[in-house]
């Protein structure tokens, strides 16, 4: 460890951001990270989307569509209800469609837009940066007064401030983590839980506790390092990007030479070495020293700050700004290869999955043998016999509506002697209703000579289900 820390002291303090992660000093040890509040262009859009984000996951496991929870994972049951729409154990195929979707998609996002997702979207991002870090301004105060009061060390206001922060973390968490677990468990059903003795209730007690646990410790603690250490989106991400995409970046041409770097001879840059950029930064990198850092999430703060120093020096905005290597404007940048591919292959699976939901039955009939002999030869009147086959139905109403189905066999084998015994031809199905059916088919001895199977099929309201009847061949 010494020899790694004499070494790393005696690199070009302008490279040092190649030897190691922006949260880590020179012997491995984190540092703790201060971003500093910043307003401007992006940081008004990206608080409303923050809230935008946050009121749709608090409120869509109270909404209704269709008289059920709008969207609803209930695995016990294996049902899934997503705005109006039922999914059951069987439409797993629909997953791949869904989460193919999703890769692709981000895929797209990022080579066109680099970590957008990190900095505007991700529930990490929206969660720490709109409500944790803001809590812990209202009650710490600044980035300095934070960082100064770490420095005093256990006092009765470090001790006052810290134990209302970090209650104030576990409160909201647990808000969290019960908005979260409404997924899964229905909204009522929530409800019902909390206000009985959690002891009738251990399981989803616990599992609420311990996700309400382990949010504080993250929103709380460990913070930036899920997204450098954990995330594996910040890993490949620059296999996504190429010349093109836009990311944030710095205009090196303009801002270079630096204030503090300028030789006697060289006309300064615009960048006048305040550092802003980096206090804002929630992951704490220089984004002078490259673009498309494994710590940057893309979240704008250096733009906003550099903008506002820029307009105090009275020097042209963008500095720091979205832009791409190649110095194309986005209208162009989406006409190559790999965006092209992109889009086609995100238009299969959505075009697949479309036509998968669509193609849905609202009624899921099967008719399978039962598990005992192939027929049964039953005596019906002196010298007369009958071949027995017995099938067993399974209906499921996959629809939030009553229906109504009918079993009916064809009129091309009535003519030919096959009759239906059951205890009825018409059953109800109330909403999401499983049913199962026992019955039998009846059919003639000559039906069966020669082959020893008839292929035959039901009618099940309109949909025809095919099956082969078994019998003696002789």
């Amino acid at each position: 460890m010494k020899f790694l820390k004499e070494a790393f002291l005696k690199s070009d303090p302008q490279q040092a951001f190649r030897d190691k992660l922006s949260m880590l000093d020179e012997t491995g040890h984190r540092n703790k990270i201060y971003p500093a509040r910043v307003s401007g262009f992006f940081r008004r859009y990206r608080d409303l989307t923050q809230v935008f984000l946050i009121l749709i996951f608090l409120a869509l496991p109270w909404m209704r569509v269709g008289g059920a929870q709008a969207v609803l994972f209930d695995l016990p049951r294996r049902q899934f209800a997503i705005f109006g729409l039922t999914f059951w154990a069987h439409d797993g195929p629909l997953v791949f469609l869904v989460a193919g979707s999703a890769a692709v998609c981000l895929f797209l996002m990022t080579a066109m837009l680099g970590r957008v997702w990190c900095g505007w979207a991700c529930p990490q991002t929206v969660f720490l940066d709109g409500v944790f870090r803001r809590i812990e301004g209202w009650i710490e105060g600044s980035h300095l007064q934070r960082r100064e009061l770490d420095r005093q060390g256990l006092s009765f206001q470090y001790l006052r401030k810290k134990g209302f922060k970090w209650l104030l973390f576990f409160v909201l968490s647990s808000l969290f983590a019960h908005s979260f677990i409404a997924y899964f468990t229905g909204a009522d059903e929530l409800l019902r839980m909390i206000r009985e003795d959690p002891a009738q209730n251990m399981t989803p007690f616990l599992f609420v506790t311990i996700i309400s646990l382990l949010l504080t410790f993250n929103f709380g603690w460990f913070r930036e390092q899920l997204c450098i250490v954990v995330c594996p989106y910040g890993r490949f991400q620059s296999v996504l990007l190429d010349p093109h995409s836009i990311t944030v970046m710095y205009d090196s041409v303009r801002g270079e030479p630096r204030k503090g770097v300028v030789k006697t001879d060289e006309k300064p840059g615009d960048c006048i070495s305040c550092t802003r950029c980096v206090q804002v930064c929630p992951t704490g990198i220089d984004i002078r020293n490259a673009s498309g850092q494994l710590e940057c999430i893309a979240c704008t703060a250096c733009i906003d700050a550099c903008d506002e120093v820029m307009k105090k020096i009275n020097k042209p905005a963008g500095l720091i700004r979205y832009g791409s290597w190649s110095q194309q404007p986005l209208s162009q940048t989406w006409r190559r290869p790999r965006i092209v591919t992109y889009f086609v292959v995100l238009a299969g699976f959505l075009a697949a999955l479309v036509y998968s939901v669509g193609s849905r039955k609202d009624l899921d009939a099967q008719i399978l043998r039962a598990k005992e002999s192939p027929y049964v030869v039953l005596p019906t009147s002196p010298g007369e016999k009958k071949i027995l086959n017995h099938f067993h139905l399974h209906l499921h109403n996959q629809t939030s509506a009553p229906t109504r189905v009918r079993l009916k066999i064809p009129d091309e084998f009535v003519q030919r002697g096959v009759t239906l015994g059951s205890p009825g031809t018409e059953w109800d199905l109330a909403s999401h209703e499983f049913k199962q059916i026992h019955f039998f088919v009846l059919a003639p001895p000559p039906l069966f000579i020669g082959t020893g199977n008839v292929p035959f099929y039901f009618l099940v309201n309109d949909e025809r289900l095919e099956v082969q009847l078994v019998g003696p061949a002789n």
